[in-house]
């Protein structure tokens, strides 16, 4: 057997060892569907401009990704995409969210909206850390 390493890998093979991962966990799990979600919000000229990106599988939303564009910050824009999100989670069934957020991120926005810090990554990816945080819907 000769392993090969492979220091820049054709996205052909990732997509191919995605694939196959994801053949045996829904081989394996009791929910047999994720479904995506997203939310935005768009200038009069059509630029997003905030939004928000996540998937509901079984009694989870998994939030993937909240950004807010720099003018926008402080003005509630992102607790609006968040509420909006969480309760189309609800509406699909979901019971709970999980999240990570970096150090230099949004992990005091995420608390003050009753979200709990699960677990820590220390050194991430060297002197930082990433927070992964849930909440109960």
């Amino acid at each position: 057997m000769d392993i090969e390493i492979l220091d820049n890998p054709e996205q052909e093979l990732t997509d191919y060892l995605t694939d196959k991962i994801r053949e045996f966990n829904w081989a394996n799990w009791e929910v047999q569907e994720r479904l995506p979600l997203a939310a935005q919000l768009k200038s009069d000229s059509g630029e997003v401009i905030a939004g928000a990106s996540a998937r509901t599988f079984g009694d989870w939303l998994l939030l993937d990704i909240l950004w807010v564009s720099e003018e926008l910050r402080g003005q509630q824009v992102g607790t609006q995409l968040l509420n909006k999100i969480e309760t189309e989670a609800r509406k699909r069934g979901c019971k709970k969210c999980l999240l990570d957020t970096l150090n230099f991120q949004a992990m005091p926005f995420y608390k003050k909206h009753g979200y709990i810090t699960q677990w820590v990554q220390e050194g991430y990816p060297k002197d930082g850390c990433k927070y992964f945080m849930v909440k109960e819907l």
